[in-house]
């Protein structure tokens, strides 16, 4: 099967869920039920974990969204045990701001359920077209609209920096703005990498992240 050509090569499949069409909070769906949903499919095709793609920008403006994703979250893990499958969430850099959030945002998240979260795949792209797009901005001082949502500001506030994976997309078309061009990522990774950080990249999206993208951003920092 293409599943155990993928496991012969040490390569894991996940399947990514929710993303920017659906806003299981705000329709009303119970996190309990949606994540039991999810684990049976990701069982009964034989994958790898799940990746959280939640998008309910609503929800975390009134502040609902934590509660759901801890309440999904802790029910998703239990059903899916560590050790034996992966869980990621991939929520955009700004939901890490403190004091934004009437619900807390992804660091209300991460206090009470990041312990079952394996890694975050954050989207640093899609937040303004100014925003993340320096190896500065990236990295250690975010902007005024999105305070202390750059990579190192996040781990100051409590997240492990090897759980912050950078997200970016792979071309201009694949967003609307973030993009950085492979050989400046590949410096900003090299800065961080110096300062700490191996969390790793998360690129949007395939087919036009190919392995020459891959090779080209990991360059300076972990050579293939």
């Amino acid at each position: 099967t293409i599943k155990s050509q993928y496991a012969a090569a040490g390569i894991k499949l996940i399947v990514s869920v929710f993303g920017a069409t659906d806003a299981p909070t705000s329709t009303g769906a119970d996190p309990v039920e949606t994540a039991n949903t999810f684990a049976a499919w990701v069982k009964q095709y034989n994958l790898d974990g799940v990746d959280v793609d939640y998008e309910d920008f609503n929800a975390f403006d009134g502040g609902k969204a934590e509660a759901w994703l801890i309440s999904f979250t802790t029910q998703l893990r239990a059903q899916l045990p560590s050790g034996s499958y992966i869980i990621t969430h991939a929520p955009v850099a700004p939901w890490f701001s403190p004091s934004i959030w009437p619900g807390g945002g992804y660091l209300k998240v991460h206090s009470s359920v990041g312990s079952l979260i394996d890694w975050y795949n954050v989207q640093f792209y899609n937040q303004g077209t100014s925003e993340y797009t320096t190896c500065s901005g990236l990295l250690t001082t975010s902007s005024n609209t999105w305070p202390e949502s750059a990579l190192f500001q996040i781990g100051a506030n409590g997240v492990p920096l090897s759980k912050l994976v950078i997200g970016k997309p792979a071309t201009t078309s694949d967003a609307n703005n973030g993009f950085m061009s492979t050989s400046t990522l590949a410096s900003c990774l090299n800065t961080a990498k110096a300062q700490g950080w191996n969390g790793g990249v998360m690129v949007w999206q395939y087919p036009d992240a190919t392995a020459s993208w891959i090779a080209a951003v990991r360059s300076l920092s972990w050579p293939v």
